[in-house]
């Protein structure tokens, strides 16, 4: 009886524990397409691309990730490191481009399984 409530209590805490899907926010730096984001915007977005930054809504910051994929065509793009904490998590990726390799620091909050895009910061 008592591993079956020890079974049961790590089943649940694992449950309790997933992770936000950060997959669709890579894919969409990989590909270049700032549109696949418009989904995962917060209301209003800190953005910091190289010679520009503000906190804007989610429309200009998509319209400036698309300027910025325009000017630097991405080639990949690489999760360095990725951290959950309750409702709040960051990730650290490269992104190799045409025109060189940018540092992209990504904080957001979880929605249920998905992650809301707060702050993009890309060096």
């Amino acid at each position: 009886m008592k591993r079956l409530f020890l079974t049961l209590a790590l089943i649940l805490s694992c449950l309790s524990v997933m992770a936000a899907d950060i997959v669709p926010i890579s894919n969409a730096f990989k590909g270049g397409d700032a549109t696949l984001l418009s989904g995962a915007m917060d209301k209003e977005v800190d953005m910091a691309l190289p010679g520009s930054s503000k906190k804007c809504s989610a429309k200009d910051a998509i319209s400036m990730l698309e300027t910025f994929f325009g000017k630097n065509k991405p080639t990949g793009f690489t999760v360095v490191h990725h951290a959950d904490k309750k409702d709040t998590g960051f990730f650290v990726g490269k992104l190799p481009t045409a025109s060189g390799e940018f540092r992209v620091n990504i904080t957001y909050r979880a929605e249920g399984d998905k992650a809301i895009i707060q702050s993009i910061r890309i060096e």
